[in-house]
C-alpha cells in the first residue's frame, strides 16, 4: 500500500539518487528514509508528489529489482 505526499512535507528527508542515474540525470528516481517508510519521488521534479511505501514493500520491490 502507497500513498502520496506533498513535496513540502518531504522537504527535509535525506534524499538519495539511484545510481543507475549516471552524470547525464535520465529516467531516475531518489529515495530517502523516514520511520518505518521509504518514500520515492521523481528526480527531473523534485517539487511534485512523494510516493511513501512500507520498509516492506521496499525491500521486496529491490529484491525483484
Amino acid at each position: 500500500m502507497s500513498s502520496a505526499e506533498s513535496s513540502t512535507a518531504a522537504s527535509d528527508l535525506a534524499w538519495l539518487k539511484s545510481s543507475y542515474s549516471g552524470t547525464e540525470g535520465g529516467q531516475c528516481v531518489e529515495v530517502a528514509a523516514g520511520t518505518g517508510v521509504v518514500h520515492i519521488r521523481d528526480s527531473k521534479a523534485m517539487a511534485g508528489p512523494v510516493i511513501r511505501v512500507s520498509c516492506e514493500a521496499w525491500a521486496g520491490f529491490v529484491e525483484k529489482a
